[in-house]
């Protein structure tokens, strides 16, 4: 019986071992390609989106204003369409966030466990639902809302040129309501993480349940709040289809009652019938889109790591 117990235990530790080193090369095998896929991405984007920098220009195609690919001499200014993808996303994340993050703490801390049990499985519908048809919504309820508060702005004006609602509110209000589902499941689950021992602390010195979140429980669940508000700005700039359908997709200065068009609209309101060096234009919006995602994820991780080191 010890023999074979002392072989038996032997055979578990190999078997064990040959466990663990397979995981391990699984595990490196995965990292691997993750990486190469984001290496490959990134000289892909370079290879077909610089071409038109050169034959171009830079200065025409980033600070040039006027967007005629088409006309007898064309002109390939993009300076407008990247203000409004940065207006445009900036303002939905003003909208979004905060809307996000006070939700999440509600379902986390205040809401009963029947309300919460109901809001949750809401919340996460709004993530299954497709783009498009948060676009098919905005343009049968904001899109007429939006041109009646346009009309009553404008009534008189000579200038002013009607969207129908079809314009950068439209598209600011559509991208906030689509980046809620993101930043509410990650900042709950991250409110929910905090150590229970946290807010027993806070309570028993006599700080209330709201100082208590705001003082205690957000401050020490801000990272994965952080990580909440990186994957909404992710979506709020990736979006195409929903934005196609209520921005108006014309370039133009991004004010709130002007039809717009998004880095990501451009792409897909032409590439299907562009050509030469009107699609290879094309490409190097989207590797302005990709390097603008890139230095958002780049700027927003610094700031959250300078700040656990803070900590």
């Amino acid at each position: 019986m010890k023999t074979q117990k002392e072989f038996s235990i032997v055979g578990n530790r190999k078997s064990k071992s040959i466990v663990e080193k397979t995981a391990q090369v699984i595990f490196t095998i995965c990292a691997f390609m993750a990486v190469m896929a984001v290496a490959s991405i990134t000289i892909y984007m370079i290879m077909k989106g610089t071409p038109a920098l050169f034959e171009v220009g830079i200065k025409e195609i980033l600070f040039g204003t006027v967007w005629k690919p088409s006309a007898k001499e064309p002109s390939f200014g993009i300076l407008y369409v990247i203000l409004t993808s940065i207006v445009g996303t900036t303002m939905a994340i003003i909208i979004g966030v905060p809307i996000g993050i006070l939700t999440a703490v509600f379902l986390a801390e205040v809401a009963p466990k029947k309300l919460a049990s109901i809001v949750k499985p809401a919340v996460e519908l709004l993530a299954g639902i497709p783009s498009v048809i948060y676009g098919l919504l905005g343009i049968l309820l904001l899109n007429p809302l939006m041109y009646k508060l346009e009309k009553i702005i404008f009534a008189g004006s000579e200038t002013h040129q009607y969207t129908g609602g079809s314009n950068l509110i439209s598209a600011v209000f559509v991208l906030a309501i689509m980046i809620l589902p993101t930043v509410i499941n990650i900042s709950e689950s991250a409110i929910k993480a905090v150590p229970e021992h946290l807010k027993s602390a806070s309570l028993a010195l006599g700080a209330s349940h709201i100082q208590t979140i705001f003082k205690v429980i957000i401050p020490a669940a801000k990272s994965g709040i952080i990580s909440a508000v990186v994957l909404g700005v992710g979506r709020a700039i990736g979006e195409a289809m929903a934005i196609t359908l209520v921005s108006g997709s014309s370039v133009n200065v991004p004010l709130p009652f002007n039809s717009v068009r998004f880095l990501t609209t451009a792409i897909v309101s032409e590439m299907g019938y562009a050509s030469g060096t009107h699609r290879e234009v094309l490409f190097t919006i989207g590797l302005v889109l990709f390097v603008f995602i890139m230095i958002i994820n780049v700027s927003l991780t610094k700031i959250l790591k300078s700040a656990e080191n803070k900590d």
